[in-house]
């Protein structure tokens, strides 16, 4: 019996009801969102924050703008730490079950409710979207898929809560008998995530994946997570096929019992040699009905998506749509990426600052996104920038841009200036560095195959400023999960030549079309790539202007 496949056609079946809603929606976005904003108002009024902003009196969009101020990520924090003490009622009427960690500011990580409503919310999504990947690539109903799992990490470090914190499984996320269905056509099992090491969690993950030959579907998030395990491979070819062959795992000893109970396969000498035969060197001949990867594609992961899709020829690439920890925001389908419509509530600020609805915006103008869900997120400001690249039906398609409030993000790490802020100012404290001018970018790695950090200082640099920086910016989960599956090396430490501050603003300026160099905001941040070039080209003669200093 092909369980993968039962499963997926459960969920499949499931779904369709609400991929007929969706579908529908699509021509009624301005109906669609009505609907939405009235649910989520009218079930919370008497939360303590729907007292606070006059719920009550909010009938229309025009009221709800009138009454609740749009919310960053740091104005959340008071309501959030009510729920961590145990206070019920906060923000949804809802009980919280569970707070997930996401990149925050100054403390790293900031803390996002998640309840029942919202989980119903991901699901008109995610269903959906799987109806009609499986009427694009009809194969991959057929058998067991990879879904990304996270290493597991610990996320309850020195924090304090009444309510628990983060989730044990990343399917966890679609709940009930949904995970459970998923669970069952998982080419990899969850377990893994309790491997001791990271390069540990790679091969099992690859020993799991190389006893399906029928895997179908392989669902990552970057697509360097995928790269990087592909290039895993060769070195450890041989040592795959003998525990394929004899269907255990000889290089862990003292196992998780998690883990314990999953790794024990049946011994299959014959998978073992068709894998000798053909060698590790093509994906497609090692699983022949692979057929999708799904993974971001836009902005700074467009360029590693195109080197996938090269190492992965006669497997399609779909890019993945704007699915953050906040929110789902939009969703492959119909071979865009529209808006999920029906999921929650969705507002839009323009270049001027003026705030749109979703049938108001335009093909070609880009628009930072704000989200009000049922976990409690109330014109919340995620930062995400997007572009309108279509319709289906009258709702539009969104491509994301990138980053609006300056986060760097080249593989899912969501570094934000002010969390780096802090970052540097502990680090240079503990070392007793006071340098001149400071800058955090990426940079490539020398044998152009990876990327890691680099911290640009202009005098007062100390021998552990970059081991204690790096300490620092590990607070942030993204970037700790980055680094430990090996997406990003360790910050290295370039030292920059007197007048390298006059050199940065003077790009800046350039960069800005023409603004004065006095109008420059100095920044610790930037998603630049070749600021190494630009800095150590500067000239020692050149001097500051007193306007500049920071």
């Amino acid at each position: 019996m092909n369980v993968a496949a039962l499963a997926n056609g459960a969920w499949l079946v499931s779904s369709f009801a609400a991929w007929r809603r969706l579908k529908s929606a699509f021509d009624h976005p301005q109906r669609a969102q009505h609907e939405v904003l009235h649910r989520l108002v009218s079930t919370n009024r008497h939360t303590a924050f729907g007292r606070a902003h006059g719920f009550e009196r909010i009938s229309c969009w025009e009221d709800f703008c009138q009454h609740v101020p749009l919310l960053k990520p740091d104005g959340l924090e008071p309501w959030i730490d009510r729920i961590r003490q145990g206070e019920s009622c906060v923000l949804t009427r809802e009980k919280i079950t569970r707070l997930v960690p996401t990149s925050g500011s100054t403390e790293g990580r900031k803390w996002i409710p998640f309840t029942a409503a919202f989980q119903q919310e991901l699901n008109a999504a995610v269903g959906p979207w799987m109806v009609d990947l499986a009427q694009q690539f009809p194969r991959i109903v057929g058998g067991p898929a990879y879904w990304s799992i996270s290493p597991a990490v610990d996320v309850s470090t020195a924090v304090h809560s009444a309510v628990p914190l983060g989730f044990d499984d990343d399917t966890a996320y679609l709940g009930g008998w949904r995970q459970r269905w998923v669970d069952a056509a998982m080419a990899v099992p969850s377990a893994v995530r309790f491997a001791p090491s990271v390069e540990e969690f790679r091969y099992l993950t690859l020993l799991f994946l190389l006893r399906q030959r029928e895997l179908r579907l392989v669902s990552v998030w970057h697509p360097s997570f995928l790269t990087l395990l592909l290039d895993a491979l060769p070195r450890v070819w041989d040592e795959l096929l003998a525990d394929v062959a004899e269907g255990g795992c000889q290089r862990l000893s003292a196992l998780p019992p998690a883990l314990e109970r999953v790794l024990r396969g049946r011994p299959d000498p014959k998978r073992s040699a068709e894998l000798k035969s053909l060698g590790p060197a093509s994906a497609r001949a090692l699983w022949p009905k692979w057929d999708l990867v799904s993974c971001w594609a836009d902005a700074q992961a467009a360029i590693p998506a195109r080197d996938l899709e090269r190492r992965l020829p006669g497997i399609a690439i779909q890019g993945k749509g704007l699915i953050a920890t906040e929110a789902v925001v939009t969703i492959p389908f119909a071979g865009k990426h529209p808006l999920a419509i029906r999921s929650h509530f969705y507002e839009f600020v323009d270049i001027a600052g003026t705030v749109r609805r979703a049938h108001q915006l335009n093909r070609g103008e880009r628009y930072r996104v704000v989200v009000t869900t049922g976990s409690g997120l109330w014109r919340y400001v995620l930062g995400d920038v997007v572009e309108v690249d279509g319709f289906v039906g009258a709702t539009p398609s969104l491509r994301f841009i990138g980053r609006g409030d300056r986060v760097s993000d080249l593989c899912g790490e969501k570094l934000e200036e002010s969390f780096v802020t802090h970052a540097v100012q502990a680090a240079c404290a503990a070392c007793g560095a006071v340098p001149s001018f400071t800058l955090l970018a990426p940079e490539q790695g020398r044998e152009g195959c990876s990327w890691h950090y680099t911290f640009f200082v202009q005098d007062g640099a100390q021998e552990r400023l970059a081991s204690l920086l790096e300490q620092q910016l590990c607070a942030n989960p993204h970037y700790a999960w980055c680094r430990q599956l090996g997406q990003l090396g360790a910050v290295e430490v370039c030292l920059l030549p007197a007048g390298a501050y006059t050199r940065f603003c003077v790009e800046v300026a350039e960069e800005g079309s023409g603004r004065h160099l006095g109008d420059v905001k100095p920044q610790i941040l930037s998603g630049r790539t070749d600021w190494r070039k630009v800095l150590l080209n500067a000239k020692e003669s050149q001097t500051p202007d007193p306007s500049l200093r920071m």
